[in-house]
């Protein structure tokens, strides 16, 4: 372990443990995706807190999210397309959805305290 917040995978058959990320910038509240083959995170590698999403291997790094503000908590929905997170991007934390690619963002949420962990009601 780097002793700082990275993101490891637990593997249950062999109790094996694989880090998928290796930055000396905070890798953290992470989500699968639900069909297992990716991960959204939250990450200030880039100066703040922004969402990235990679492969279950660690691969193909994105960054999805590009706001002065903090993103953060991603919460992917059932059906894969969206992730729901939390953004202080309009002066307090309110939760947003956005496709799993980034686009389409849009504030779900409008409330003077702050909203925070996302969750998809099962369909």
């Amino acid at each position: 372990m780097s002793g700082n917040q990275d993101i490891y995978v637990i593997h249950l058959s062999d109790g094996r443990l694989q880090r998928l990320t290796n930055h000396v910038s905070r890798d953290f509240l992470s989500s699968w995706s639900p069909d297992e083959t990716h991960l959204a995170f939250a990450s200030d590698r880039d100066g703040n807190l922004e969402i990235y999403t990679m492969r279950s291997d660690g691969a193909d790094l994105t960054r999805i999210t590009n706001d002065p503000a903090d993103d953060m908590l991603p919460a992917w929905s059932p059906c894969g397309q969206w992730i729901a997170f939390v953004s202080e991007r309009d002066g307090n934390r309110e939760v947003y959805v956005m496709k799993s690619d980034g686009s389409c963002v849009r504030r779900v949420t409008e409330n003077p305290g702050d909203d925070m962990y996302p969750a998809w009601r099962p369909p």
